[in-house]
């Protein structure tokens, strides 16, 4: 047996030396390379002999290889390229060459050589030791290295390439985790096509017959290439690998312009990569504060993580996750966003073109989507601060079949309430979350994937008082993906969303009472893609959402309770809708895309209300009828068409400019007496009296990059009319009230403003300045209200602020220490004051000025963070990083509200601060 082991060491040995090869001279080849790249090399020598060639590119970078010759054999022209440098190479008796750096090799003639004349087996276990470290310490990438130099037969393989066209089609995943690559570029250079992948990470190309080779690019991952014989129509999956730059190296690539070349405007995207990079309150990573940052995306203050964009309310800002709509997106008082952003993958903000598949909303679409989970193996992270821990755990059920992805958050923040000193008012004040993601998904075949989103949260707290708060978030969402062939997919969606809030108060068993009001949707929708050509994409489908809620309930608490019971109406609702959108390159410069999308909107009973004559006011002293409906009847309808069209034209490769129109119809409102999302806030029904919202925006916008596109500058103008926009009435009730339509009020509303931003994406040092002028003015001119608002002339919205000045930096000192600062400015917000007192009916009362005709004072506020992260050990089962830093650092009294009161028949006003002096915090992490 020894024998057999030498023997067969001795011939490894000799077929893996390079002098020794049985391919020489085997092939002889010829060619001419000029200053080529190790890529550019490396695909010239697979075509040329079929051999798969294993390395690490990294190390390879600086290489450049400048030979010509004819007829020789692929001994001599590795030894040629790697003439007078670190680099080395082996060849099996497989056809692998193993290409190498420095002095470690997989073998060498001086460490083999010696060895070929002893009787030990220390060579046979050495060269596989080395074989075998070799491929361990290129991993993950080394099997996708194999598959950059392998040759790929698509289709029905046959003697001759058919002619015409053929489309190819596939998924492009991560390689170490299986997750989709949305965003990246699939394309050949010759001629000049390509595509990008979907939501799903899915690719439809159309390419001529015959050998290619298949460029795939996105931002922080490895360039991924395939060669491929293009026969017939086929599927290609691609993964790609993670890419850990030098911090010296710039990432230059004329791929990554797709601020330029998108045809939408106003879309920003955010992977958690960036937003884990910004300090927020309490060291969290945060999504919506992160979205905050974003020119034309605006807050009313401190503690709300409600946004506004581009003069839109709250309401008017359609949240999805995993395509579930999010009623509140805040928790405990607005300090933190719903979502954990362990789970989540990536965000999209469209400010500006709105999607045909998108609607209900006439402000933006906020589209967050969660990751789908591991498909290679179990993994994880978790985190501990101040205030909040969370978790995350994510691994293969079976193997690249089905994966799962379970995720939690939950606070203690009881103990720094119970800091406060006892003239806060709020030292036994007591508050807490706790939220829950669960995911599934799983692959049937190469067409067909399902996948499950479970997401609910819970907040409950009181402010030193016996009422306590508490809201929740349920929703539910199933989707199935199926690839009926390479044009042509669809996806079906079917979920159940739920909001509620409850105000409860049991100390005294008198007045012991529970408040509460929920709104329930059950929503189906189906989206379907053609991919005409690879420069004619088609998106058609529908909706349809039945809502179901319950405005409002006052009811006694417990047998004692002498509380009068009062339960509001049920609504329900049906909106539904079909889209169709077209996205159509006409030339490489001009691209389009159109979209039209209609709209239908049912108002249901069983319903009672009353009728109100034409042209007078809607009160009690007005009322001519109580109109009855049962259960099925149509009590309003509203509907009609939404257009959606915007055109990108590329000056040059690096500069464009784009256009944008959209009109939206939202059919359902946000009552509220705070200008920011709170736990009561209830969410009306378009009815017989209430019209839906309708929005109509017009948008210009200029492109330029610099510097190989490292730097990117945009600037946006934009115009909107809205209509029918909800206001009050001066002393409005607005909760437990049974008709609303007497306390509201139709207001025309007008939003304009200029949008710059500076972006830096490579480098050491990276960020953006952003900088946004805005105005948004209401008119009530309404000729059958009582009283006029401000005699009829437009005032401010109440989230109307001017200027907003932001700016992000994120300094990468080395690979385990980074600094970050977030810099913001803005205008204060307007508000109405008492300008004066006048005696009427024998009181005194006090006199306002006009609506908002006040502002508080500007906003400024900085925060400034450290990430230090472990050691960088690839095997390493558990790696740590710390998060520390201070939130407004300069503890600026930065006001969230103002009010007044009287006190010894004096009027006296007070600002409110949340945070008015710095914030530390520190925050442990851990992945696994």
């Amino acid at each position: 047996m020894s024998l057999f082991k030498t023997l067969a060491g001795i011939w490894f040995i000799l077929l893996a030396i390079p002098g020794y090869s049985q391919e020489k001279p085997g092939i002889l080849i010829s060619g001419k390379l000029e200053n080529a790249k190790v890529g550019e090399f490396i695909d010239f020598l697979n075509s040329a002999t079929g051999y798969q060639i294993y390395y690490d590119q990294t190390k390879f970078d600086s290489l450049r290889v400048n030979l010509e010759f004819t007829n020789k054999n692929i001994d001599w022209v590795l030894d040629q390229a790697f003439k007078n440098t670190q680099y080395r190479y082996a060849i099996d008796f497989q056809k692998n060459i193993f290409l190498t750096s420095g002095d470690k090799m997989v073998v060498t003639l001086d460490n083999l050589l010696p060895e070929l004349v002893s009787d030990e087996v220390v060579p046979v276990r050495k060269i596989e030791r080395e074989v075998r470290e070799f491929l361990t310490e290129t991993e993950p990438q080394i099997s996708v290295i194999a598959s950059n130099n392998r040759v790929y037969d698509i289709g029905v393989k046959t003697a001759n390439f058919r002619k015409g066209n053929v489309t190819i089609a596939g998924f492009v995943r991560v390689a170490q985790t299986g997750e989709p690559v949305i965003g990246a570029n699939v394309y050949i250079t010759n001629p000049r096509i390509g595509v990008s992948t979907d939501q799903s990470g899915f690719y439809s190309l159309t390419l001529p017959a015959g050998r290619h080779s298949l460029n795939i690019r996105y931002i922080g991952m490895r360039d991924a290439v395939r060669v491929i014989n293009l026969y017939s129509e086929g599927k290609l999956d691609v993964e790609m690998i993670e890419q850990v730059r030098s911090l010296k190296e710039v990432d230059i690539s004329a791929e990554k312009v797709a601020n330029i070349r998108s045809t939408q405007m106003g879309v920003e995207k955010l992977t958690m990569a960036t937003i884990k990079q910004i300090p927020t309150v309490f060291g969290e990573p945060d999504i919506l504060r992160v979205i905050l940052t974003l020119p034309g995306v605006k807050s009313v203050g401190e503690a709300s993580t409600g946004f506004n964009v581009r003069g839109g309310g709250t309401d008017q800002n359609l949240i999805l996750y995993n395509d579930a709509t999010i009623y509140n997106p805040t928790h405990l008082f607005g300090f933190f966003s719903a979502f954990n952003s362990d789970a989540v993958k990536d965000i999209e903000l469209y400010k500006s073109s709105i999607p045909a598949r998108f609607g209900g909303r006439i402000s933006s679409v906020l589209d967050v989507r969660s990751r789908e989970g591991n498909s290679k193996k179990i993994a994880g992270s978790a985190g501990i601060g101040l205030l909040t821990s969370r978790f995350n755990i994510e691994g293969p059920i079976i193997k690249d079949r089905t994966t799962f992805m379970l995720g939690g958050r939950t606070t203690y923040s009881d103990w720094l309430l119970g800091k406060l000193p006892e003239k806060s008012g709020y030292k036994n004040s007591k508050a807490a979350f706790s939220d829950i993601d669960v995911h599934l998904n799983h692959k049937f075949d190469d067409r067909n994937t399902l996948a499950f989103t479970g997401y609910l949260s819970n907040d409950r707290f009181n402010l030193n008082s016996d009422t306590v708060y508490s809201y929740s978030n349920r929703n539910l969402s199933l989707k199935w993906k199926h690839i009926f062939h390479n044009k042509f997919n669809m996806s079906l969606t079917a979920g159940i969303d739920n909001y509620e809030y409850q105000v409860e108060s049991h100390e005294n068993p008198i007045n012991a009472y529970d408040m509460g009001f929920d709104i329930n949707q059950s929503n189906f929708k189906a989206d379907f893609t053609y991919y005409l050509s690879n420069k004619h994409t088609l998106d058609f489908g529908g909706s349809s959402i039945l809502y179901k809620t319950h405005p409002g309930k006052f009811v006694p608490w417990g047998t004692e309770s002498l509380v009068r019971p009062d339960i509001l109406q049920s609504e329900q609702a049906l909106e539904s809708a079909v889209y169709l959108g077209d996205r159509f390159e006409i030339t490489p410069a001009l691209s389009l895309n159109m979209g039209l999308r209609f709209s239908l909107y049912h108002y249901l009973g069983p319903q009672s209300t009353y009728a109100y004559p034409e042209g007078l006011p809607k009160n009690d002293f007005n009322v001519t009828d109580s109109l009855v409906f049962n259960r099925g009847d149509v009590i309003k309808k509203y509907g009609g068409p939404e257009y959606r069209i915007s055109a990108r034209y590329a000056i040059t490769g690096d500069m464009s400019v784009k256009l944008a129109f959209n009109t939206l119809r939202q059919y359902i409102h946000m009552l509220s007496n705070t200008t920011a999302i709170a736990p009561t806030d209830i969410w009306k029904l378009s009815d017989l009296h209430i019209k839906p919202q309708s929005g109509r925006q017009a948008s210009f916008g200029l492109y330029k990059n610099f510097k190989s596109n490292t730097i990117e500058t945009s600037a946006e103008v934009y115009y909107k009319w809205l209509d029918n926009y909800l206001d009050y009435r001066s002393g409005a009730t607005l909760i437990m009230n049974h008709h609303l339509e007497q306390d509201v009020i139709n207001t025309q509303g007008k939003a304009y403003g200029a949008e710059f931003q500076i972006k830096k994406t490579a480098g050491k040092l990276n960020g953006w300045i952003s900088y946004t002028y805005s105005r948004t003015m209401l008119k009530m001119d309404d000729p059958t209200s009582i009283q006029l608002i401000n005699g009829g002339k437009y005032y401010p919205a109440n989230h109307d602020k001017p200027h907003d000045f932001t700016m992000v930096g994120n300094f990468k000192a080395s690979h385990r220490f980074s600094v970050s600062a977030n810099v913001t400015y803005s205008t204060g917000r307007p508000i109405t004051l008492p300008v004066g007192r006048f005696y009427y009916g024998g009181a005194e009362r006090m006199l306002y000025s006009d609506r908002n005709q006040y502002r508080i004072p500007d906003y400024f506020r900085t925060d400034l963070s450290m990430n230090i992260e472990g050691n960088h050990k690839v095997h390493q089962w558990i790696h740590s990083s710390w998060t520390i830093g201070v939130y407004n650092v300069t503890g600026r009294h930065n006001p969230y509200s103002t009010y007044f009161t009287t006190e010894n028949g004096w009027v006296k006003g007070y600002k409110l601060s949340i945070f008015a002096t710095p914030v530390p915090f520190i925050n442990y992490n851990l992945r696994f």
